[in-house]
């Protein structure tokens, strides 16, 4: 997986890398591998996961999980299974910054197959079943999706390219690349992003390059999910990761919305944007950078649209000192509109990002007409645990432009601009233990302190403040 912004250095060397092993008196040389992250949230596809190194490993030190993986079941054919149960209590506080509080829990279950036929032919498919329960609020739509097809497609190679193999890929599939700011499979949800059409892809040990042409897939919680023809998301994307501890992304995304839609008065859709971005991101001798920009042009209902965004941030890591703490700040700026009746469109269409990554695990602000000021400290109180404290201060780019959601959606608008742009700060603070080689637990306290703009436009149903806490345990096989 591309490595995303925020990155932290992980603590390396002899140690207990699950409680498990604390209890087991299990000491290790290094961190054990796997083609699952050590965490709660798996952010990278089933299908990219990495378990080439079982071929290495005898057959009496496999674990469990890795018995079900690099299956030979003839000279050519090749089969690897496994999944995922997971389930989050969720307990917000002014949910939704309505006056409201949301007390639920969601669950899923992930179950896959996949077939390679030597190297010239692969058959993915995974299966997802995700439902809320005891909701008080009414679930938002990738929270529930009663058994559908995440992903099934057919990987075909073409051929060879500079020594390294090209390969078409068609069906349904999730989507990820570079930094997870424009397009991510959507980890946090309960049922993530799916994608109909075809990729084509040339994956080497110095570049990368993918060209893709899919219709998105809104999850239906009762029935069948199948392709919103009106919605129509391409693109061509470039990495370079030829020099160590860099990479350098550019990047061209078509995302062309038919249908309409209209919030608090604004004409979001129809739309057809056409995104041109770059990204460079390093790290040498623990001084760590990360910088990324974009500027998007196209139709917005009626008007031209012309908008931008970037963000710049630099990290310091330090995995030999106590706590091996990782320390990032951070600038992220996405334009917004300060006339949204004339004929000029400013707002950035934030595509389909990772935003409860980038801006606080609260989900109330998004890519769009915003300022966000933020800092992380990661912890590693032992190799097991990982402790992430975030603070965020937001302010609107534009007063007269609405506060938009981690989904995208304007939620709260002041068209006069009185109500200034201080929307205010949020604090994050997350826990994770790894419990097993497969299994986490994670626990997140979030807490929105909202500024002026959020007290002036709240109504007598709405309120400023907001607080959330998230419980998390992940069985993956």
């Amino acid at each position: 997986m591309p490595k995303p912004g925020i990155v932290p250095i992980p603590p390396k060397g002899p140690g207990y890398y699950s409680a498990l092993d604390t209890l087991m008196g299990n000491r290790l040389e290094k961190p054990p591998k796997s083609g699952y992250a050590p965490f709660a949230i798996n952010a990278w596809p089933f299908f990219d996961a990495d378990w080439r190194y079982v071929e290495s490993v005898p057959n009496c030190q496999w674990t469990a999980v890795e018995r079900l993986k690099r299956l030979h079941l003839s000279e050519r054919l090749l089969l690897s299974t496994g999944g995922e149960f997971w389930v989050r209590y969720t307990n917000e506080t002014n949910s939704r910054l309505q006056a409201a509080n949301n007390d639920f829990t969601l669950a899923h279950v992930r179950q896959y197959a996949d077939f390679w036929f030597g190297e010239s032919l692969r058959v993915y498919g995974e299966y997802v079943w995700a439902d809320s329960f005891d909701e008080e609020l009414s679930p938002v739509p990738p929270d529930v999706d009663r058994g559908d097809i995440l992903d099934l497609f057919v990987d075909l190679k073409l051929g060879e390219l500079g020594g390294e193999s090209v390969y078409v890929r068609g069906g349904r599939q999730e989507l990820l690349f570079g930094s997870q700011r424009m397009v991510t499979p959507l980890p946090w949800a309960n049922k993530r992003h799916s994608f109909d059409g075809f990729r084509m892809f040339r994956h080497g040990k110095e570049t990368d390059v993918d060209a893709f042409w899919t219709k998105y897939v809104p999850p239906q919680a009762s029935e069948f999910d199948s392709a919103d023809d009106q919605q129509t998301f391409a693109g061509l994307w470039w990495n370079d990761h030829s020099k160590k501890g860099s990479s350098k992304d550019l990047y061209y995304l078509f995302y062309d919305n038919e249908n309409t839609v209209s919030q608090l008065g604004i004409g979001r859709a129809p739309f057809q944007t056409h995104t041109v971005g770059s990204r460079w991101s390093g790290n040498q001798d623990g001084f760590m950078w990360d910088i990324e920009g974009a500027m998007q042009f196209g139709r917005q209902a009626d008007r031209d649209l012309v908008a931008g965004m970037g963000t710049v941030g630099f990290g310091k890591g330090c995995p030999d000192a106590p706590w091996s703490p990782t320390f990032w700040m951070y600038y992220d700026y996405a334009s917004g509109d300060n006339d949204l009746s004339s004929g000029d469109a400013h707002t950035f269409n934030q595509q389909f990002p990772f935003g409860h990554y980038y801006f606080g695990w609260m989900d109330l602000i998004g890519r769009q007409n915003i300022h966000d000021l933020n800092a992380h400290l990661y912890l590693y109180p032992n190799k097991w645990t990982t402790m992430w404290l975030q603070y965020h201060h937001f302010y609107l780019a534009e007063e007269r432009d609405a506060l938009y959601n981690a989904g995208g959606v304007a939620y709260r608008h002041d068209p006069t601009g009185a109500a200034g742009n201080n929307v205010g700060d949020e604090i994050d603070l997350v826990l994770n233990f790894h419990l097993t080689r497969y299994s986490d637990i994670l626990v997140s306290y979030n807490k929105l302190f909202g500024g002026k703009y959020l007290e002036a436009t709240a109504n007598a149903n709405q309120d400023s403040n907001a607080e959330a806490l998230y419980l998390i345990f992940q069985q993956r096989w």
